[in-house]
């Protein structure tokens, strides 16, 4: 793990107005605020065991693999 040693952009009084990110960095990030997007779309659907999300999953897989 890397150690981030920030780099701020500020005004003239010395107030932060801005962040310096690495490009890796910022990619990052914006996988983290889409991801959690995903969860909270999805906050209020149904829940499934993990039996029938592998049932699920073999069936999928069969189907896929019939259309080869």
């Amino acid at each position: 793990m890397s150690v981030v040693k920030e780099r701020y952009v500020t005004d003239a009084k010395g107030a932060r107005k801005g962040v310096v990110l690495s490009l890796s960095r910022y990619r990052r990030l914006l996988e983290d605020l889409h991801d959690l997007a995903a969860v909270a779309e999805r906050r209020d659907e149904p829940t499934i065991s993990f039996e029938e999300m592998k049932r699920r999953l073999v069936r999928h897989r069969r189907e896929v693999y019939r259309k080869l």
